[in-house]
């Protein structure tokens, strides 16, 4: 059985749990806190960086490499595409959403609000916040432009770039920082991928001291 060394809110965690789950992969969890500087995860990941994938004497780290393995081993169930133009743009919008959607917002409001509320209980610097939140807006516009013209976001089929997007939206919203009012069709993308199964041990996670939104859970929200 594989296990995934991974935190809850971690988006890019959750994506590989999305992918696995998607899959029908069975796996275990082992929830990690980088900021904790754990030499377990060090030994398994030297950049200290989640998520790691691990089975037997394997380990396989970084999330492009893990999506890359759990696509070649498991074709039939593949988010990726025939098309080789369909496959570059797919893996344009992942590198988009794990990179600089994550860099732009999700960072800022982890390190914010979990690591500090973590490690030293300060509260978060509202500039910090807000510079979040104003760059969220420009990704949710973002989104709103390219399902204008797709039906998901690297054209007419659900691929890896719809479960990277997912992942770091989830995150978002758990912290509650979604406004869902501005961005119709964004709403409705991520109501359709928020109902699939493999969204349901994510919609059930809970961290200590932080409590989603009511309609985090909610499929018709």
């Amino acid at each position: 059985m594989y296990t995934l060394h991974h935190f809850p809110l971690c988006p890019s965690s959750r994506l590989i749990r999305i992918l696995l789950s998607e899959k029908q992969i069975h796996f275990k969890l082992v929830e990690e806190r980088t900021w904790e500087r754990n030499s377990e995860l060090g030994m398994l990941n030297p950049a200290m960086e989640l998520p790691v994938l691990s089975m037997d004497n394997h380990v396989i780290s970084s999330i492009y490499a893990i999506c890359e393995y759990l696509e070649a081993i498991d074709q039939e169930s593949s988010f990726l595409s025939t098309s080789h133009f369909m496959n570059a743009e797919i893996r344009r919008l992942v590198d988009w959403f794990t990179k600089h959607f994550y860099n732009d917002v999700t960072k800022y409001l982890f390190e914010e609000k979990i690591v500090l509320h973590y490690t030293s209980g300060a509260s978060p610097k509202t500039n910090i916040l807000r510079l979040a939140q104003n760059n969220l807006l420009y990704h949710l516009d973002y989104i709103e432009y390219l399902l204008h013209s797709r039906k998901w976001l690297a054209g007419n089929s659900l691929s890896l770039a719809d479960l990277a997007a997912a992942a770091q939206i989830s995150s978002v919203d758990y912290l509650g920082y979604m406004d869902w009012g501005k961005h119709p069709l964004t709403k409705e993308w991520y109501a359709v991928i928020k109902s699939r199964p493999s969204f349901r041990s994510l919609l059930s996670d809970r961290i200590i001291g932080f409590t989603p939104p009511p309609h985090y859970q909610n499929l018709d929200f």
